[in-house]
């Protein structure tokens, strides 16, 4: 019995495991054949920046609906799922058709912005609304209108020209115009602003005011609000300086500007008379430099805005800076100091103040007109001993130098303050002041060139 048992079992099993193989078979057959069929192709007709889509990186792009025969990969969801990543324009897409499926999916014919992806996508189960493997996308973003309206071309050119729409937030935008060079002297009034939302670039909406027609968007970046070089230039005499020793430019680019002058207009009497001063001014020559030409009428009357004049300069002398008088030595004395610069001690104690500031001027030097720097002040005022002073201490008679209980004569130390030095004073100046604070009481054995703290 047990082995009859056993042998029935065994048929069990091999009688189940035969109708199981039947049924895979069965099924991957069907399944071989199994395709979806879609329905006809119909075009969307509302309004198209409502069909701007975004990958959601779920599905892959097709040449057919992705369940139909014959359907072959565009975009892998690899790629999909990169360009549902991606912070750039170019990877949104415009849904522009649909096909729906035996099955009921729908898959929508779209585009990327940049043209490089065409094909279907799985949209979900309910035509008209974008699901599954794409989702509806706002291309830009409004921004805040700038409350200055008008706006000049900050570089006219090929660069950062007008669009219809910012560059690819909608399925072929164009330029509204190749070039804004001839636009170089307009002024243009925005309207309205956005930002790419991708990118996060702002854009402004702007009309030409010389030529309505010209409308469109622009990047923010693009636009100034002061006139452009273009039109300065054609407002002005450009100036350029030229080492009458060498022939070599030394500074170049100088706009003299009269608000209300044109491109060739001649300049007139007046205006060439204040040219040629400001073309001989210190705002306007190059530092280090003077006119070579004492005449300077180097435009005339009939020369026009908008021109350009060579102007030839030399080089200027050396020269040092001289320290103004005594009485800015310190801003803190003692009561009884002498604070003169003949009686006053350099920091070596055995040169007067007097001969060491007399010292600097002939030692630090540079060509006049050009300026100094803090620093380097500092350090040439150190070098000539002028980094400490000793001033003499008197008796309240005045004419009697105080002295300590070994009969030293008494001194105030004063260290200079070298954060009041300028920041930029030119050589041949005689206005440096110097600024020293009192830093304890010295004495000064006769015969001796060392000072004792007291």
């Amino acid at each position: 019995m047990q082995s009859s048992l056993k042998k029935s079992v065994t048929l069990g099993l091999a009688a189940l495991s035969l109708a199981g193989v039947a049924t895979i078979a069965e099924t991957t057959s069907a399944s071989a054949k199994s395709y979806a069929t879609a329905g006809a192709y119909t075009t969307l007709k509302t309004d198209a920046t409502a069909r701007n889509v975004a990958s959601t990186g779920t599905n892959a792009l097709y040449t057919k609906p992705g369940t139909v025969k014959g359907a072959k990969v565009v975009a892998s969801k690899a790629t999909m799922k990169k360009l549902a990543n991606s912070n750039k324009s170019a990877s949104y897409f415009r849904a522009y058709g649909q096909k729906t499926t035996n099955r009921g999916s729908v898959y929508y014919r779209v585009v990327s912005m940049d043209g490089k992806y065409r094909g279907y996508i799985y949209g979900g189960t309910t035509a008209g609304t974008f699901a599954g493997g794409i989702k509806t996308a706002s291309t830009t973003t409004a921004a805040t209108t700038p409350t200055t309206k008008t706006y000049y071309l900050k570089s006219p050119g090929t660069a950062n020209t007008l669009w219809s729409a910012p560059k690819y937030t909608q399925y072929k935008a164009t330029k509204v115009i190749n070039s804004t060079s001839a636009l170089a002297t307009d002024a243009f009034t925005v309207d309205s602003a956005a930002t790419k939302t991708k990118e996060g670039s702002l854009y402004y909406h702007v009309t030409d005011n010389n030529n309505a027609k010209i409308s469109g968007w622009i990047y923010a970046g693009a636009l100034q609000t002061g006139e452009n070089s273009a039109i300065t230039s054609a407002k002005s005499v450009t100036v350029n300086y030229v080492d009458s020793s060498t022939g070599k430019s030394v500074k170049s680019g100088v706009l003299i500007t009269a608000s209300d002058a044109k491109s060739g207009t001649a300049l007139g009497t007046d205006d060439a008379a204040t040219v040629n001063t400001a073309i001989g001014s210190a705002t306007y020559l190059p530092a280090g430099y003077s006119l070579t030409s004492a005449t300077n009428t180097y435009v005339t009357s009939t020369d026009t805005w908008g021109s350009s004049v060579t102007v030839p300069v030399t080089a200027n002398a050396a020269a040092g800076i001289t320290i103004t008088s005594s009485s800015a030595l310190s801003s803190t004395t003692g009561a009884n100091d002498k604070l003169t610069t003949t009686d006053a001690l350099a920091a070596d104690a055995s040169t007067t103040v007097a001969t060491a500031q007399s010292n600097f001027t002939k030692d630090y030097t540079g060509v006049s007109g050009t300026t100094a720097s803090q620093s380097d002040l500092s350090a040439a005022l150190t070098s000539d001993k002028l980094n400490t002073i000793y001033v003499p201490v008197y008796e309240s008679d005045g004419t009697t130098q105080s002295t300590n209980s070994a009969g030293a004569k008494l001194y105030t130390k004063y260290t200079l303050n070298t954060a009041s030095l300028p920041t930029g004073i030119t050589f041949g100046s005689t206005s440096l002041a110097l600024t020293y604070n009192a830093a304890g009481s010295y004495a000064l054995t006769s015969g001796s060139s060392t000072m004792t703290a007291q």
